[in-house]
């Protein structure tokens, strides 16, 4: 009996708690729950760290270029040798040998050369977060090479590179997304609040918006950019090209959820207050749904990242000497280079990877947005 008045007492309270939580606690709560999205956040968190410090993780320049290992197979970081006996990380030297068969100069490991892989070595200097100068590396070799990806067909590390090609990759997913959310909520909200001609002026645009096929359009601007653009400029106009149609789905639902809610109680106390229209708008109506609009935000992410990846990979997006995860899936458009080389398609995954973790993470704050749901 005095268990039962315990684990009745322990319900009381966590019912007390419940009710006494704010909306944003009883999202995390329910969030937590969802072990999928934890793990695409955490995921995610991952590798925007990587991006932010990728001076710092990764053991060469994008651009290093090593001629004597072009097209070199992923080296393999081990600790126990063929003699026998753990040891510390080490990779083999690789040595080149004709193939008998096809005759193709082709990597072989030298097992009689070990190189010792060490933490925190100095290399090449960096600026790290583009503010201080150091040339500290997370790891390295002291005589020798480590490619933990391989390398590409110009014998550039295919594992640096893809921690470079991550920040322009994953930041222009949020530049992007940041953008096309100011769009829509502007004008979807200014065509949801005022109606009449201003609302039927938005819909026809947006229709005429959404019935241009995507990819031709992005082609189409992406191919105007003049050539001769730096990094930075081109940049900027590939993200303002994806944002240019990505607005038109959440300002059709800002849309809708205004013209719901500009005749609620809330709404009109807050006229009779004498409280302006853009007042109304951003510090009354468009908080009451702020959930969804975080999981429209996070599940538009990426398809921004696979825009850029769609224009890089097709020559129409970033170009060399920008260092993407499309510009680096450029070059594996050959079918032998695919055939003979397949770690050059690593940094694939890393896009699949990425998009799989927003999804889920966005199904995750999907489920959570709605926390009173049983």
């Amino acid at each position: 009996m005095g268990n039962y008045n315990f684990e009745e007492e322990r319900v009381e309270e966590f019912k007390e708690k419940l009710y006494l939580a704010s909306q944003w606690q009883l999202i995390w709560w329910k969030f937590k729950k969802h072990k999928l999205a934890v793990t695409g956040l955490i995921i995610i968190l991952i590798l925007y760290i990587l991006a932010i410090f990728c001076g710092f993780f990764a053991p060469y320049y994008p651009t290093t270029v090593f001629d004597e290992y072009t097209s070199a197979p992923p080296q393999i970081v081990r600790i126990y040798s063929r003699d026998g006996g753990l040891q510390r990380p080490f990779v083999y030297r690789y040595k080149k040998e004709r193939d008998p068969v096809t005759l193709r100069l082709r990597y072989v490991i030298n097992y009689s050369e070990k190189c010792p892989v060490r933490f925190f070595v100095k290399g090449k200097p960096y600026k790290l977060l583009g503010l201080f100068d150091t040339d500290i590396h997370l790891f390295g070799v002291d005589d020798g090479t480590i490619f933990l990806f391989g390398t590409d067909d110009m014998g550039r590390d295919i594992f640096s590179r893809v921690l470079y090609g991550a920040r322009i990759s994953l930041s222009i997913g949020l530049v992007g997304v940041f953008i096309s959310f100011l769009f829509g909520m502007i004008i979807g909200g200014i065509s949801g609040y005022f109606g009449g001609a201003i609302d039927n002026f938005v819909q026809r645009t947006i229709d005429f918006l959404i019935s241009i096929p995507t990819l031709p359009l992005w082609m189409a601007l992406a191919a105007a950019l003049p050539r001769e653009w730096s990094i930075i400029k081109t940049y900027f106009a590939i993200t303002i090209i994806l944002s240019l149609v990505g607005w038109c789905g959440l300002a059709r639902v800002v849309r809708g959820k205004l013209l719901a809610l500009r005749e609620e109680e809330f709404t009109l106390a807050a006229r009779l207050a004498g409280a302006s229209e853009f007042r109304i708008i951003t510090r009354h109506l468009l908080p009451s749904f702020a959930s969804y609009l975080i999981v429209s935000i996070t599940l538009s992410i990426p398809n921004m990242i696979l825009g850029e990846t769609a224009l890089s990979f097709l020559g129409l997006g970033m170009q060399e000497p920008a260092v993407s995860w499309g510009v680096l899936l450029q070059r594996v458009q050959n079918l032998t280079i695919v055939a003979h080389q397949p770690w050059q398609l690593i940094p694939c995954i890393f896009v699949i990877v990425t998009v799989l973790s927003f999804n889920f993470l966005g199904d995750g704050l999907r489920d959570a947005a709605d926390p009173y749901a049983r």
